[in-house]
Parts: C-alpha cells; sequence; structure tokens
C-alpha cells in the first residue's frame, strides 16, 4: 500500500536539518520500498504491506510511531509525524470545501492532524474563523483558506498546538496535489 509521511520542522528555517537522501535511507531501512520525497521539507512517500496493528491503532498510527523513532534514534529529532495512505490524500483533494474559491494554490492549506479533534477543539477552531481566515474541519484534517498571508494567520502560530494541544503539520495546496501525483 502506498503512503505519505508528513514530517513536521525539517529542513525549515535551518533548524532539523536531514538530507533527503539520508532520510530516505531511513525508510529504507525500516523495510519501505519505492521511497522518495517531494521538496525538501519532510514529504515522503513510500509503499509497505499495511503493518500488524493492536486494537485501537490504525495502520497510520503504528507507521508514524515507527517513523517517529528511527527519526529520533537516526538524528536525535523530535518531531511529530503525520502518515496518511495515498487514497487518504487523494480523498482530501476531492473533498477540499474550498474548491474553485481561491487564485492561488498557496492561499489554501490543510493541516494534517495527529487525531480527530473533539466536538469541543472543533467549536473553539471554528470560532476563529473570520472575513480573513475560512475554516473547514474533515476528520484528521483541517482546510484552511487565507486572503492574508500565512506568517499573519492564526494557524501559523501554533494555534492548535498552543490551544488545542493536537499535534499537526501544514502542507499548502500545491504541495498536497503534488503528493497525489508521487
Amino acid at each position: 500500500m502506498k503512503y505519505v509521511a508528513l514530517l513536521r520542522g525539517i529542513n525549515v528555517t535551518g533548524k532539523n536539518m536531514i538530507k533527503m537522501e539520508t532520510l530516505r535511507a531511513t525508510f529504507t531501512s525500516l523495510g519501505f520500498k519505492n521511497v522518495k520525497n517531494y521538496i525538501n521539507s519532510g514529504n515522503l512517500i513510500f509503499e509497505c504491506r499495511i503493518p500488524h496493528v493492536s486494537k485501537g491503532v490504525t495502520a497510520a498510527a503504528k507507521l508514524a510511531s515507527t517513523i517517529h523513532d528511527a527519526i529520533l534514534t537516526d538524528f536525535g529529532f523530535d518531531i511529530a509525524v503525520m502518515v496518511r495512505s495515498m487514497a487518504e490524500i487523494e480523498e482530501i483533494i476531492a473533498n477540499n470545501p474550498f474548491d474553485g474559491q481561491f487564485e492561488n494554490d498557496k492561499d489554501v492549506h490543510v493541516f494534517f492532524l495527529e487525531c480527530e479533534l473533539t466536538a469541543e477543539q472543533e467549536k473553539l477552531l471554528l470560532e476563529q474563523a473570520n472575513e480573513n481566515e475560512f475554516i473547514a474541519v474533515s476528520g484528521r484534517s483541517v482546510y484552511y483558506m487565507l486572503r492574508i498571508s500565512f506568517p499573519d494567520s492564526l494557524l501559523s502560530k501554533g494555534f492548535l498546538d498552543r490551544k488545542l494541544k493536537i499535534a499537526s503539520t501544514a502542507r499548502n495546496w500545491r504541495t498536497v496535489q503534488k503528493l497525489s501525483h508521487l
């Protein structure tokens, strides 16, 4: 099965620097096949068998934990790792609630969440929407359309981590679409 691993904070602003060749080797050492990366910021596509999981654990969560531990061991970085099947990436693209409402792919971002929001967390998040920041939640994803620059936005400032206490990593719409074609 084909998966996408989204690593938070790799090779961004000179922090947590990892050469993609070395990171691909780590993934290969885990038994993953056909490992590819897209751009230099922690987007890896790979194939593997669906891992055996215990009750209450998903295949994506098991893979994310395995990748997290390997990165911690090999590079010393304790970073958040989100894993989605390629089918989930394609579903995210197909269900974009802002389709046709933006001119630039950099105006829409998807936040990949570690787990689904509780009803209370979702309510608090949706209350943050305004005339410049549009928010929609779907499972373990948050769609975010902006009329302002991303660095000036609420979610870019760590709202999900600080206020909602949930790990996440964001990708712009162009990156999300590109991942589905690799």
